[in-house]
Parts: C-alpha cells; sequence; structure tokens
C-alpha cells in the first residue's frame, strides 16, 4: 500500500470514527442524564453528574415492575420471531422454487407492504385486532408482528434460496425426503446465516418498537412494554426526565447486547443473500 492510499484510508477511518460518534450521542445523553438528579437534569442536560444516582434505577425497577415488562417484551418477541421465521422461510423457498407465471407476481405481492407505511393503515390495522379479540394481549401483537416482518424476511430468504442448487433438492427427494421433511432436514439447515441476520434485525425492530404498541397494548399495566413504560414519566405538565432516560437505557439494554454480540452475522448474511441472487 502507497502513501496516498495509506493516507486515504487514514481519512476514511477518521470521517467513519466522527460518524459513529455522532449515532452514539443520543446514547450517550440518554446514559448520562439517567444518573442524575432531576435539578442536575433541568440544570445542565450535557454536562456530567455531580454524583451518579444509582437510585433512578431502583425506583424506575419497582415502579414499572420491570420482570413483568421483560416477560413482555420476551414474549412478543418470541411469538413474532417464530412466525416471521417460520412463515417467511418456506414461502420464500416455495416462490423460488416454483417457476410459472404467477409466481413473479405472488413474490412481488409478497414484498410489497414493505412500501406501505405503517402510518396509512394503522387504524385499520387497531379496528381489525379488535374484531378478532386479540387486543391487549401480548401474544397477539407477537402475531401482529408476522405480517409486518414477514415481506423483508420473504425479501431476504428469496435471495439466498435462488442461490442453492436444485440438485440439492432432488437428491433428497430420492432418498425419500418430501415436503417439510426435505424443507426442514436439508434446506432449512443452510439458511443459518440469513436466518441469524433475520433474527438480529427484528429482535433490534420489535423490542423497541413503540407506536404498534401503544395502539395494542397500552390499555392494561399487565401488557405493556418496556418501551412504553419508559413513556409513563412523560407527563402534559411535568415529566420525570432522569426516570425517563433510566426508563429507556433499561429497555434498549438487552437489545443492545444481542446486536454486540451477534452484529458480525448481520452483514455475512445480508451480503450472502444479495449474492446469491
Amino acid at each position: 500500500m502507497n502513501r496516498q492510499s495509506r493516507a486515504g484510508r487514514i481519512i476514511l477511518e477518521v470521517v467513519m470514527v466522527l460518524f459513529s460518534l455522532l449515532f452514539l450521542y443520543p446514547l450517550f445523553l440518554a446514559i448520562n442524564n439517567s444518573f442524575k438528579s432531576f435539578g442536575e437534569v433541568m440544570t445542565d442536560v450535557i454536562a456530567l453528574p455531580n454524583k451518579l444516582a444509582f437510585g433512578n434505577y431502583e425506583h424506575v425497577w419497582s415502579f414499572i415492575n420491570y420482570p413483568k415488562l421483560f416477560l413482555n417484551n420476551f414474549v412478543i418477541t418470541g411469538v413474532g420471531l417464530i412466525g416471521i421465521v417460520f412463515v417467511s422461510s418456506i414461502a420464500a423457498y416455495k416462490l423460488a422454487r416454483t417457476k410459472t407465471r404467477w409466481s413473479g407476481f405472488l413474490y412481488l405481492l409478497c414484498i410489497m407492504p414493505m412500501l406501505i407505511p405503517f402510518q396509512s393503515i394503522m387504524l385499520t390495522v387497531l379496528q381489525l385486532s379488535k374484531d378478532l379479540h386479540i387486543t391487549e394481549s401480548t401474544w397477539g401483537l407477537g402475531l401482529l408482528y408476522w405480517g409486518f416482518g414477514a415481506p423483508l424476511a420473504v425479501f431476504i430468504y428469496h435471495g439466498f434460496v435462488k442461490g442453492i442448487p436444485k440438485e440439492i433438492d432432488e437428491s433428497a427427494t430420492i432418498d425419500g425426503a418430501s415436503g417439510f421433511r426435505l424443507f426442514f432436514s436439508v434446506i432449512f439447515p443452510l439458511l443459518k446465516s440469513v436466518t441469524t441476520t433475520i433474527i438480529i434485525i427484528d429482535v433490534m425492530w420489535m423490542w423497541n418498537d413503540f407506536l404498534l404498541p401503544l395502539l395494542m397494548v397500552n390499555g392494561s399495566p399487565d401488557t405493556k412494554t418496556l418501551t412504553l413504560a419508559a413513556y409513563t414519566f412523560v407527563g402534559q405538565y411535568t415529566s420525570d426526565w432522569q426516570y425517563a432516560m433510566t426508563a429507556m437505557v433499561m429497555a434498549v439494554l438487552p437489545s443492545i447486547i444481542v446486536f454486540i454480540f451477534l452484529q458480525k452475522y448481520i452483514v455475512k448474511g445480508v451480503v450472502a443473500g444479495a449474492v446469491k441472487g
């Protein structure tokens, strides 16, 4: 590597670090203010706390019943993930392997919902949920995520499945495997990297989602999510910002931990799907 290329690479790395710091700055402010008293937050948001107020975390833990809401998030995310992975992987495999004049149209029909803003259909979704009696239910909210998460998952899976040779299917069929057994015993294990990518993306989305839980499960304290609980500290006339920041940090921390440990699979899975497609 010559001197000019090395200088260009250093400049690029510096720019990337600066952009990273820019995106991490709001998270720093949230963590910083979660250790302050109300007076310190109102006096100077940017300044470091004079004394670390660990009591904020103790108060929020008990006030919102953190273990209960954590379980709610876990159930919602778990139900959503199982449905998205199961439905999307099978649909993408079938669409990629079936070549008819309708297969392309059906594929576009499956991924087109990605282009529809949620705000334009949220009232319809809410009314449908009431008709199906799945409002104020954690598993009902998880079911709704199937429909909202499947289009992107089908898109990613479809590109990956097209790169898997059809000879694998034919060999498995000759050995006596067909239908679901062929898919789950032969094909699905090959989708490990892209499945991990989908899991990470959807965990970050569903765990930290605000608007859909606000519409679906905000009516009862027993069904609220951690993100909604953070919003309870923000009022019309007064707000406990130190507790709101603390609750937000406690809400997003699990998803951040998952992302840190599994982030290497995101680029790997997406690139694999794009290249194979």
